[in-house]
């Protein structure tokens, strides 16, 4: 007999909360085979059994808050559930059969598990469930028949589900409760990730001193130096040229010239970081989350176009590690892919700085005695005035304007 323990997260994780049991009592498990689903504060882990058996009992339901070491499954070794799947396979093989019987025999194995349980992502596990999609009708192209999150959206644009709606519309309407005035809400819980982004927003704002400086970019040379290299550090390199490349290594510049842009507070002390982990923000449906561009100082622009690609596409299929999160020294967020032309952004964790990049809007600019029409961005940095003062914000503020508005210094600063 087996326990199936919470395990060990990482240093700042302690608990979780059983998002999906993969396996019901009574199911037969391999060894190595995942049989629950944990969502933590920063990414899902898929926890599996060290031993092969059945199922006996379940000590935790979907939804419940468990913590490190804790029991949360028995498995008891043995056939169990699996007995009626592996004794005909055996029995056909100790029988003398006809070819023909043998190709009655073949098929059952195809049928994955006994309890006709799908292979999937948790990712696509949970966008099935909050879809109401049953996983067994999804099509998938993997050769292994892993159900992607792509198979699951494309399952729900394909006209297969015309039984489906029909039962999901009245659905839908009646769980709508009503407020003490009679207005119609819908309540709905918060995932855990959301919880614990909630908790350390507010947690920052009450700490740090939080003030925010603003500059705009001109962008024009950049776009115009990205235009004319795009197509080449493509076939060079295979990876596209973006312009978060630049305002990393215009960051880490920034941050060799003003230290305490690069530290944190530990009670009375200022720890300056002589490294150069850069965090870049990632939008993703269960909230935001900053994987860490490690040591952007080495890194060419290739690299790190590479890196933040790669983690991006984590961040999204849900495979991120706790480690692709952690021990990051700044932070980048570009809420202008989402269109947003200024806004404040908040500091994450203990770090003491934050870029905020924006939209480009083509707007009037005066160059020397004329105007012109400029692709222009609105960039913010907001910085824990216990340790930053305005000079050294404005002044890193300022030099990564100008190594933006004139890309090629960015070479001598690298």
């Amino acid at each position: 007999m087996a326990e199936i323990r919470v395990p060990e997260l990482a240093e700042s994780i302690t608990e979780g909360t059983i998002a999906q049991w993969l396996k019901q009592p009574g199911d037969y498990v391999e060894k190595g085979e995942y049989i629950v689903e944990l969502e933590t504060d920063k990414v899902n882990v898929e926890v599996i059994s060290e031993e092969a058996g059945t199922v006996k009992e379940l000590q935790a339901a979907e939804g419940d808050t468990v913590e490190v070491g804790q029991v949360i499954a028995i498995v008891e070794a043995g056939a169990g559930g699996s007995a009626p799947a592996a004794a005909p396979a055996e029995e056909t093989q100790a029988e003398p059969a006809s070819k023909a019987e043998e190709k009655q025999v073949q098929p059952e194995p195809v049928k994955e598990d006994p309890n006709n349980r799908t292979i999937a992502s948790p990712a696509a596990r949970k966008l099935a469930r909050e879809k109401g999609i049953d996983l067994t009708a999804v099509k998938t192209a993997d050769p292994l028949g892993r159900v992607r999150v792509q198979d699951v959206e494309t399952h729900q644009d394909t006209p297969k589900q015309p039984a489906a709606a029909p039962q999901k519309a009245p659905a839908a309407a009646a769980p709508a409760k009503k407020q003490d005035d009679g207005k119609p809400v819908e309540r709905e819980r918060m995932s855990r990730r959301r919880q614990t982004i909630a908790k350390r927003l507010v947690e920052v704002q009450q700490t740090a001193a939080m003030l925010t400086t603003f500059n705009e970019i001109d962008m024009t040379n950049i776009m115009d130096l990205r235009k004319r290299k795009k197509d080449k550090f493509f076939d060079d390199h295979d990876v596209r040229l973006g312009f978060m490349s630049f305002f990393t290594k215009a960051v880490v510049a920034g941050l060799k010239k003003y230290p305490y842009v690069n530290a944190e507070i530990d009670g009375d002390e200022v720890v300056l970081k002589k490294f150069y982990d850069i965090g870049v923000a990632v939008s993703t449906e269960e909230g935001l989350v900053v994987p860490v561009v490690r040591d952007c100082d080495r890194k060419n622009f290739a690299e790190i176009e590479g890196s933040i690609m790669d983690m991006a596409l984590k961040a999204r299929d849900n495979k991120l590690a706790l480690a692709d999160l952690q021990g990051g020294s700044f932070t980048i967020t570009n809420g202008g892919v989402f269109g947003s032309l200024l806004s404040t952004p908040i500091l994450n964790g203990s770090q003491v700085g934050i870029l905020g990049m924006h939209t480009i809007q083509k707007r009037p600019v005066a160059v020397g005695d004329s105007i012109e029409i400029r692709p222009m961005m609105y960039v913010a940095l907001s910085y824990d005035h216990r340790i930053i003062d305005g000079k050294e914000a404005v002044g890193f503020l300022k030099m990564v304007k100008e190594l933006i508005e004139n890309p090629e210094d960015l070479l001598l600063e690298g």
